[in-house]
C-alpha cells in the first residue's frame, strides 16, 4: 500500500478525493504523535465513518457530517467524532475546516451512583457464591477511585507494596493508595490461588480481564442479584469512591489528585446533591 508523504499540503478550499490508503496514513500520524491506542481506535473509527459517507473530505461535508451526528448520537459522542475529524484534517493539512464542539450543558450533581447499601449487598451476594474475582474487583474499584482501564492494568507487585504508579502524557505521574484492609485480604486471595506475579485480574483462559468484560459481568449481576442496572457500572464504583471520601475528608484538592482530574473544577461535582438527596436531607433536617 502507498503511503503518502506527511509533508504534502492541500488548498483548504479545495475539496480532498478519498483514497484507500487515506486511514491508513491517518493511523500512521496518530501514531507518531504517540497517541494511546484506546484514543487512536476511537479517532480511526470517527475517520472511518466519514470516509464511508463522502468521496470527498472538504468543508461542507465536514458540516453535513455533523449534522448527521446530531441527529443520531448523543452530545458526548459527537464530540468525540468531532474531535476525531479535527485530528484528520489536521493531518491532511487543513486546518480551516475544523469543526467547533458541541457546548453539553454540565449537570451540577451525580446521578446513577450506587448506594452504599446497594455496594455492600452486591459484596455479600459475591462472597456467598464464591465469585472473590469479581468481588476484588468491585472492592478496589470502590476502595481505590480506579478507572477500570486502571484496574485490569493493576499487578500482584502493586497490591504488595500498596499503590499503583501510573503515567499520563508528558510522564506525569499519579499514585493510587490500596488500603491497607483491603491489600490484606486480597493478598490471602492471592496467596489462596497462588497468584504470585502478573496481572491481579485474569479470565478462564488467563489472559486479563478487559474493561468490556467486566461491563457485560456487571449487567449479569444486576439480573441475578435484582439490582438496579443504572447504577451498576463500572464508573459507579469510582463515584462512590469519590462520594465517601469528600464525605469524610473534606479535601477536595487531595480528591482531585487521587482521581486524576486534570482540573479541580471536574471534581467540584462531588460536593454537590442529587435531588433525591436533597429531598432525603430536608425531610431528616427539618422538623419545625
Amino acid at each position: 500500500m502507498t503511503m503518502k508523504k506527511n509533508d504534502t499540503k492541500y488548498s483548504v478550499t479545495e475539496p480532498l478525493p478519498v483514497t484507500e490508503h487515506m486511514l491508513q496514513d491517518f493511523r500512521t500520524y496518530l501514531e507518531r504523535r504517540q497517541m494511546s491506542e484506546n484514543t487512536i481506535t476511537a479517532y480511526v473509527r470517527g475517520a472511518s465513518q466519514f470516509l464511508q459517507m463522502y468521496s470527498t473530505v472538504s468543508h461542507d461535508n465536514m458540516k453535513l457530517y455533523k449534522c448527521y451526528l446530531l441527529e443520531h448520537y448523543k452530545p458526548q459522542t459527537v464530540n468525540l467524532r468531532i474531535r476525531s475529524m479535527n485530528c484528520f484534517i489536521e493531518s491532511l493539512h487543513m486546518e480551516n475546516s475544523r469543526m467547533p464542539m458541541v457546548h453539553i450543558q454540565q449537570k451540577s450533581f451525580l446521578e446513577n451512583v450506587i448506594s452504599q447499601a446497594d455496594y455492600e449487598y452486591l459484596k455479600r451476594c459475591l462472597l456467598r457464591d464464591g465469585d472473590r474475582l469479581y468481588y476484588f474487583i468491585i472492592r478496589i474499584m470502590a476502595t481505590t477511585g480506579m478507572r477500570i482501564s486502571e484496574l485490569v492494568l493493576l499487578q500482584v507487585h502493586d497490591v504488595r507494596r500498596g499503590y499503583m504508579d501510573l503515567y499520563s502524557k508528558g510522564n506525569k505521574a499519579r499514585r493510587i493508595y490500596i488500603p491497607i484492609l483491603v491489600r490484606k485480604d486480597c493478598l490471602i486471595w492471592l496467596n489462596h490461588i497462588e497468584r504470585k506475579d502478573g496481572f491481579v485480574f485474569l479470565n478462564q483462559a488467563g489472559s486479563p480481564v478487559t474493561p468490556g468484560a467486566v461491563r457485560k459481568r456487571l449487567k449479569r449481576f444486576t439480573l441475578l442479584y435484582g439490582l438496579d442496572p443504572s447504577v451498576l457500572h463500572p464508573h459507579a464504583f469510582r463515584h462512590l469512591f469519590a462520594k465517601n471520601f469528600i464525605e469524610i475528608c473534606g479535601d477536595i484538592s487531595m480528591l482531585s489528585d487521587i482521581l486524576g482530574h486534570e482540573s479541580i473544577e471536574t471534581t467540584r461535582i462531588y460536593l454537590h446533591r442529587s435531588p433525591s438527596e436533597q429531598k432525603r436531607l430536608v425531610n431528616q433536617i427539618v422538623n419545625w
